[in-house]
């Protein structure tokens, strides 16, 4: 048997390596080239799905402000029984669609995604913005906030933290320009108030019966929980704001007139001017998860007569309390007082 001389095995060898390393490299190379294929395709895909959702997101906003000025159109005052406040359970989306034999193959396209959302009245919490007027700190309006840090057991320093923090905020947004002022930010989200010193427990507490509005507003009496009830009305204790509850669920207040006549206080006792029965501001909530992707919208609304306009509008795929951030919801069952 002829043996290969040495030279010869080398060559052989070096042969077969640089067959590996090419078919290593080319594997390399394809699997790269796969990958951002695969990378492609899967940001296309979640673009498209991006605007769908916006798409459909903002169909169901428009469907949201038509209820808003349909409900202003007609007029009275805004609670708990109308079409506005009524939620909008998860939902498949194919069940907004016509089902007929035209649709079916978009029916099937979209047969997977789930469409839930609902509208709140902000006008329903007690609002930082109406405890500073002017340059001063408004007096009823601190005392609803002291009372209402009373019911939820929350430190006096922290009030005091809070009124000094906006008032001096207020002032120095009110300075004439070129000015430098040393004050905080005005908050512009109840998660916001972090800024002003408070803490991240006191602002939790708060979170369900505070906001923050563009303007001065008043208090709804037809959708405020108890505790912001017991806030607002000086003298309503936990078993009378439970009382005026379960009245406004059979008949809401049109007037302040019957608000007062129900919980039976006396008019010239009673501080009217921070408390309604209609509403302007409202928030509007909408989730669609397409393709196991929830998608969330979180938009503030002022409504002006048959007029709803939009003021800020917040999209994330995480859950979110809202502008105002809100943990609670005001058209829900009142949470239970924490003290009587």
């Amino acid at each position: 048997m002829m043996q290969r001389s040495p030279a010869r095995q080398r060559q052989i060898g070096a042969a077969i390596l640089m067959a590996m390393l090419t078919v290593v490299l080319v594997a390399t190379l394809a699997s790269a080239a796969l990958w951002q294929q695969w990378r492609a395709i899967e940001i296309e895909s979640a673009e498209r799905s991006r605007a769908q959702s916006g798409w459909i997101l903002q169909g169901a906003l428009d469907w949201a402000r038509l209820i808003l000025a349909e409900d202003g159109r007609k007029g009275g005052s805004d609670n708990l029984t109308e079409p506005w406040s009524m939620p909008l359970e998860a939902a498949r989306l194919s069940t907004f669609l016509a089902v007929d034999r035209s649709d079916a193959i978009l029916a099937d396209q979209t047969g997977s995604a789930l469409l839930s959302g609902q509208m709140f009245d902000l006008q329903s919490r007690l609002n930082l913005r109406t405890l500073i007027v002017g340059d001063k700190v408004h007096a009823p309006t601190a005392a609803q906030f002291a009372r209402l840090f009373t019911i939820l057991n929350l430190p006096n320093q922290e009030l005091t933290l809070l009124l000094n923090g906006l008032l001096s905020a207020q002032q120095a947004s009110n300075a004439p320009v070129g000015v430098a002022v040393q004050a905080p930010l005005l908050p512009q989200t109840v998660d916001q108030l972090a800024w002003l010193g408070l803490s991240s427990n006191t602002i939790a507490q708060l979170r369900p019966y505070v906001t923050v509005l563009p303007e001065i507003t008043k208090i709804n009496l037809n959708t405020a929980s108890d505790i912001v009830l017991r806030a607002a009305v000086v003298g309503l204790d936990a078993a009378s704001a439970q009382q005026l509850l379960q009245k406004r669920s059979n008949k809401p207040w049109e007037t302040l007139d019957d608000f007062v006549q129900a919980a039976g206080l006396s008019a010239k006792l009673l501080d009217t001017e921070g408390l309604a029965t209609q509403t302007r501001f409202f928030e509007v909530r909408g989730t669609l998860e397409l393709e196991g992707q929830p998608v969330h919208v979180m938009t503030l609304t002022q409504r002006d007569g048959q007029r709803v306009r939009i003021l800020r509008r917040e999209r994330t795929v995480a859950p979110v309390f809202g502008l105002d951030s809100m943990a609670a919801s005001p058209n829900s069952a009142p949470p239970a007082s924490p003290r009587p």
